[in-house]
């Protein structure tokens, strides 16, 4: 059995849940997502206690303080020699953190990289706040396996749709490049074209005028016998 709480100190609120006893947390520990967050009390026995990180939170570093002190109220609430206890700390790492041998105890887990673990402080249990949460809880059977080929086939379909998209944004961006090219070649071809044809324009009017010219050459110039003047009185 898995027990199932609701947080309302974020919005949309979150899903907390733990394993009913030692045996149900080895299957949360092979079953677990990449956006699950583990709690547990430092140094002490306690439940297995998570986060599911709801969409509109990035990473496991940026969950807001109020929803880190529901997960960590209810880790205490669940720790029999830590709910006795004043000032006791938290630790919380993501799932994939976690690491699991076969010689190690049940329940029983040391982490990959001691770097990507957390702590939380918590001075005293507060009631109000783990009242509200047991208000939320519900108990359900799980067939984990049978979860976990659901959530496969669901991130295959996000990942089918995405890769069509991408494919989609893909021609699309190659037939602007392509667009463009073709208007930078017209372009050049238009440019061409009218240079020739400015060309040609030229050599029409120069043609015109060399013929004005010679049609003209007889009339123009007269001999009046007075084309020097090197002469001197």
């Amino acid at each position: 059995m898995v027990l199932y709480f609701t947080s309302t100190a974020v919005e949309p609120p979150a899903t907390i849940y733990v394993g009913k006893d030692k045996f149900e947390n080895e299957e949360l520990l092979r079953y677990g997502l990449e956006r699950d967050v583990w709690f547990h009390v430092d140094k002490l026995s306690s439940a297995h206690v998570y986060l599911r990180l709801p969409p509109n939170i990035e990473s496991w570093e940026t969950i807001p303080e109020a929803l880190v002190n529901d997960c960590s109220q209810l880790v205490k609430a669940n720790s029999i020699e830590g709910n006795k206890k004043a000032n006791i700390t938290i630790i919380y790492t993501p799932w994939s953190n976690i690491k699991k041998t076969g010689d190690m105890a049940v329940g029983a887990v040391t982490f990959f990289n001691d770097r990507k673990v957390k702590r939380f402080h918590i001075k005293e249990k507060d009631n109000a706040i783990v009242n509200r949460l047991n208000k939320t809880k519900k108990e359900v059977q799980v067939d984990h396996e049978a979860e976990r080929q659901e959530r496969l086939r669901d991130e295959g379909r996000v990942k089918k749709a995405k890769a069509i998209e991408d494919k989609k944004a893909q021609q699309a961006e190659q037939k602007r490049r392509k667009e463009e090219a073709e208007a930078r070649d017209y372009s050049k071809l238009y440019s061409a074209e009218a240079m020739e044809e400015e060309r040609r324009r030229k050599e029409e009017r120069r043609l015109a005028k060399l013929d004005g010219n010679a049609s003209g050459s007889g009339d123009d110039h007269q001999d009046d016998g007075m084309d020097s003047d090197d002469s001197f009185m």
